[in-house]
């Protein structure tokens, strides 16, 4: 039995050879910049994180008392702001892909990539907005808690502040918020290649595995308020060197696609596919 509802041959409008090759050909313009977005943004974004790691010692700094955080960002002056501005800004190509990689799966009816895109876009806003306190808030609590004037009480109150400003708009949004978003986009994304024309199974596992290492890193910031709670250190950075890898090889694979699924194709595939 068809379903009636489904497009057909017969029913539907006939493509000439000419229109098939420039679909075609528009299909692949989108298909390369989606993925340069995607390779763009994970190659941007470890331009200011390896400047943080060679002159601010990130992120192991973060879990050191607050006035050594707030000397040493102190110590970098204008030049550690504008990297932390660039860190934050710099995954925005990752964002464009996100929202552009949308359209592709849409054409191959993935129904839950509306959900899985607002929360890759909802997770990034997140992490920016968190990252961005460095660049507002943090450089005058620096500079007040490094004044040579300032006295004990002066520098205990900066340092609460720091303290609560630090964990909530790092802790809870940046790292708890915002990478849980993410994961929930990864995780739903990398199980959509599983059925996909365009990406390969061993891009869905490999998006899976770095998904469920991003996870484990959620046990630290459980450590943070929890005494003894479990951990593994190493979870972060590697969950966040898997994602970038991962987000570098889904652009490779989009920009290097040859046969982009095309709208008739994918109509002819639903034909068969609801034929019984």
């Amino acid at each position: 039995m068809v379903n009636t509802l489904s497009p057909t041959t017969t029913d539907r409008p006939v493509m000439s050879a000419g229109a098939r090759t420039e679909d075609g050909r528009f299909q692949r313009r989108r298909y390369r910049f989606t993925g340069l977005m995607f390779i763009l943004g994970a190659l941007l974004v470890n331009i200011p994180y390896s400047m943080l790691i060679a002159n601010f010692n990130y992120p192991d700094l973060l879990r050191k008392p607050t006035s050594e955080i707030l000397a040493q960002f102190q110590a970098g002056g204008s030049g550690l702001i504008l990297t932390w501005l660039a860190f934050a800004w710099a995954g925005l190509p990752i964002l464009l892909g996100v929202m552009l990689l949308r359209r592709i799966l849409v054409e191959e009816r993935h129904q839950l990539i509306g959900i899985a895109t607002a929360f890759g876009i909802v997770g990034g806003i997140i992490q920016i907005v968190g990252l961005l306190r460095w660049v507002f808030v943090v450089p005058g609590l620096a500079a007040a808690h490094t004044a040579p004037g300032a006295s004990d009480a002066t520098r205990s109150a900066i340092e609460v502040t720091f303290q609560a400003i630090h964990q909530y708009g790092g802790v809870v949004l940046g790292e708890h918020l915002g990478q849980l978003f993410t994961i929930a986009w990864m995780v739903m994304v990398a199980t959509m290649m599983f059925r996909s024309r365009i990406f390969r199974p061993w891009l869905g596992w490999f998006g899976i595995t770095a998904a469920v290492v991003y996870s484990i890193a959620q046990l630290e910031l459980f450590a943070t308020v929890i005494p003894n709670f479990p951990k593994w250190e190493m979870a972060g950075l590697l969950g966040s060197l898997l994602w970038l890898a991962w987000m570098l090889l889904m652009g490779i694979r989009l920009a290097t696609v040859k046969r982009p699924l095309s709208s008739d194709a994918t109509s002819e595939t639903l034909t068969s596919e609801t034929a019984s």
